[in-house]
């Protein structure tokens, strides 16, 4: 077997942990910032190739780490976590609570039609749920009545037991702000909860034909994400509100400006508005991030316009260029960025590739060189560990 430690160097040099934190935060506080020509903080956003490194014996297989992620913290170089998150309001979809019962509805050979937790019939390869993008056959929302009956009451905040459930990430939160951590209230954003309730297709129709089942829907997001940060925010100040909103496709938004602003913005606002007010805090600078994939270019200014000062991932493939955009919206932070389809292309390809953005970028501050989305299964692990060597080589 060849793990990284046999394959010549393990990047991270071994150096005292608070010592480590320490200098994150301050990488982290830069790009809050937007320090010029400050180190740069050191993450990924995620990948898909683990499994591939991992069979090819470059990586030790999960049953043999205690703690993965700092196994791959220390395997590629990445800075301490520097923030830490707040949960219990969504992410990819809505926080159903109590979540529907997964169970198998259909048996169709080599797949199988599973419900999942959100309601969804979802066809999967038969024995693997995870790891690739299933195909979304129906969805539980289909008008008011499947609403109300179906989903609304799953995401009642008042529901006995729901809040006791952060007790541990609040925990977490305490101690993490104590030693500079940032604290993050995630959620998932409103564009992205509606699809998971109606589907990609169906949604869309519903802004046109059940303007008020969407106003209703939103109106139970912004009760529950506001409830769930208001709890949270009796024991510990947030730093930044972040929003999975994947609202963009290839060519732009998936719905207009005037939309944006009718069935989203409100809550945003409200939310928001609320929690700058409740902070424990008062002199927290309270950050708005939105994260959405695909060509987010002419909605920033949108974004913008109701606080938002930082934005991820930025796909490549989407024509987004963190460059022309740092150079648009200077006061905009800026995670993401680099194209993952070149990591697959070779050294040379990546040296170039690098050496185009983050000369300019560090010299402007404010951002976070990841992979505009999770490292694909093409990338070689040679290929990603020079990607990590030349990032680290800018990055101090």
């Amino acid at each position: 077997m060849r793990y990284c430690i046999s394959y010549q160097y393990s990047i991270m040099e071994e150096l005292d942990m608070q010592d480590h934190l320490s200098q994150a935060v301050e990488k982290m506080r830069a790009f809050y910032d937007i320090t010029p020509d400050a180190p740069i903080y050191q993450k990924e956003f995620g990948y898909y190739v683990l499994d591939r490194w991992i069979e090819e014996g470059y990586l030790r297989p999960r049953s043999e780490v205690a703690d993965y992620e700092r196994y791959l913290q220390e395997t590629f170089g990445y800075d301490e976590p520097a923030t830490v998150a707040l949960l219990g309001a969504g992410w990819t979809e809505g926080a159903l609570y109590p979540a529907f019962e997964v169970k198998v509805l259909e048996d169709r050979g080599k797949y199988e039609l599973v419900q999942d937790t959100s309601g969804r019939s979802v066809l999967c390869f038969k024995g693997r749920r995870s790891g690739f993008m299933p195909e979304y056959v129906d969805h539980p929302v289909k008008d008011f009545r499947t609403w109300e009956e179906r989903v609304k009451w799953r995401l009642n905040p008042n529901t006995e037991g729901r809040m006791e459930r952060q007790a541990g990430e609040i925990q977490a939160a305490i101690a993490g702000a104590e030693v500079g951590k940032f604290v993050v209230q995630r959620s998932v954003g409103g564009y992205m909860y509606l699809r998971s309730l109606m589907g990609p297709e169906d949604v869309l129709y519903k802004f046109y034909d059940e303007p008020e089942l969407i106003h209703d829907c939103m109106k139970t997001w912004f009760e529950l994400t506001d409830a769930v940060a208001a709890y949270h925010q009796r024991f510990v100040s947030i730093d930044e509100l972040f929003l999975g909103e994947d609202i963009c496709y290839k060519s732009g938004s998936l719905i207009s400006p005037d939309m944006i602003k009718e069935f989203l913005f409100p809550y945003y606002q409200q939310l928001y508005t609320n929690i700058k007010r409740r902070n424990l805090d008062k002199s927290r600078k309270v950050h708005f991030q939105i994260d959405t994939d695909g060509n987010c270019l002419d909605v920033i200014d949108l974004y913008k316009s109701i606080g938002v000062d930082s934005m991820s991932p930025f796909e490549v493939a989407s024509d987004c260029d963190v460059v022309a955009v740092g150079r648009q919206h200077p006061d905009l932070r800026i995670s993401g960025g680099i194209d993952k389809r070149v990591l697959a292309e070779g050294k040379e390809a990546i040296d170039r590739h690098l050496d185009s953005i983050l000369p300019a970028m560090r010299r402007r501050g404010g951002y976070i060189p990841t992979c505009d989305h999770g490292v694909p299964e093409e990338v070689s692990f040679e290929n990603y560990m020079h990607y990590r060597k030349r990032l680290l080589e800018y990055a101090n």
